[in-house]
């Protein structure tokens, strides 16, 4: 079909980046239980990288589809 590209889902790293920091936010007290700085690194990387992907995926998302309308 002509349109078979158009139909395809947009595949995005903005979902990888929520998951990925959703992981690291659940795995960082486990993994570093005796080196606090690791463990606060850990999370405070995880709440960044999450919001990153979560800017990307809704914020930004929305903020073009009101430039478009």
């Amino acid at each position: 079909m002509a349109h078979n590209e158009h139909n395809k889902p947009k595949r995005s790293g903005s979902f990888l980046l929520i998951i990925a920091g959703s992981i690291l936010l659940m795995l960082a007290p486990t993994q570093y239980p005796t080196s606090k700085e690791l463990g606060i690194l850990a999370l405070i990387s995880g709440l960044i990288i999450g919001s990153i992907g979560f800017y990307i995926k809704f914020v930004k998302g929305r903020k073009s589809r009101k430039n478009n309308a």
